[in-house]
């Protein structure tokens, strides 16, 4: 997983239970608290301009899929679009078919910066759902026929938005997927004192193995530990 090819740097950063959990009953744990603040404080030691979310995080964050889609006014071609942005932090959304119900080119969460929306899209995307992202001011990038080639998505991210860091905050699903891709460098970790024993999302799911390479153990408040990887 080499950094030979010219795109930006990629850190998966996760708050998980013991048991490797990402979601599930644990974060309600009062012994997660703590775990929980270190986990949102680490994420400004990175300095990355971008957060990259699979699908079904950011149809959370939309509220759902699109509900009524516009008909193009004219032929779009299915490729990349950059609107205009205004913000200097980006949301990175993976909609591979194109189904996300955004209101705006801008989303808005309480205790983050706004960010300036961009959709990684496929081919599958339809017209009427490009000519949606466009009438909301929000740009998208093309990558792949069926499903996202995270590669040169990485790549064009860099290109068109000048972004050299990028934070994976994904699902077990869409992590596996990067993983896979080669193109994950490295891995942080916080781990709360706690284990969730339910069936919840894992760090990794679906995925190959792979070898880490330990670059910083570091223990937090209230019991939880900080551990940081680079992929070999």
């Amino acid at each position: 997983m080499g950094r030979s090819e010219k795109r930006p740097y990629v850190v998966c950063h996760m708050l998980a239970s013991l048991d490797g959990r990402i979601d599930g009953g644990f974060f309600a744990e009062p012994k997660c608290s703590a775990a929980r603040k270190e986990y949102g404080a680490l994420r400004s030691f990175f300095s990355c301009e971008a957060t990259l979310y699979g699908t079904t995080t950011a149809l959370e964050f939309a509220g759902g899929e699109a509900d009524e889609l516009p008909h193009p006014k004219q032929f779009l071609p299915c490729s990349d679009h950059r609107a205009p942005a205004k913000e200097h932090d980006y949301l990175v959304a993976v909609d591979a078919r194109g189904r996300i119900g955004w209101d705006s080119g801008t989303f808005k969460r309480a205790g983050r910066p706004d960010a300036y929306i961009i959709e990684l899209l496929t081919e599958r995307a339809a017209p009427e759902y490009l000519e949606y992202l466009r009438e909301r001011g929000i740009s998208y990038i093309v990558a792949g026929k069926s499903h996202i080639d995270f590669k040169p998505a990485l790549r064009r991210l860099q290109e068109l938005f000048g972004i050299d860091r990028v934070m994976l905050a994904g699902g077990g699903l869409i992590n596996g997927a990067l993983l896979d891709a080669g193109v994950i460098d490295e891995l942080s970790v916080v781990l709360a004192p706690v284990i969730d024993g339910g069936d919840g999302a894992a760090l990794f799911d679906r995925c190959g193995s792979a070898g880490l390479e330990l670059i910083e153990s570091r223990e937090l408040g209230g019991g939880a530990l900080w551990l940081r990887y680079k992929t070999s």
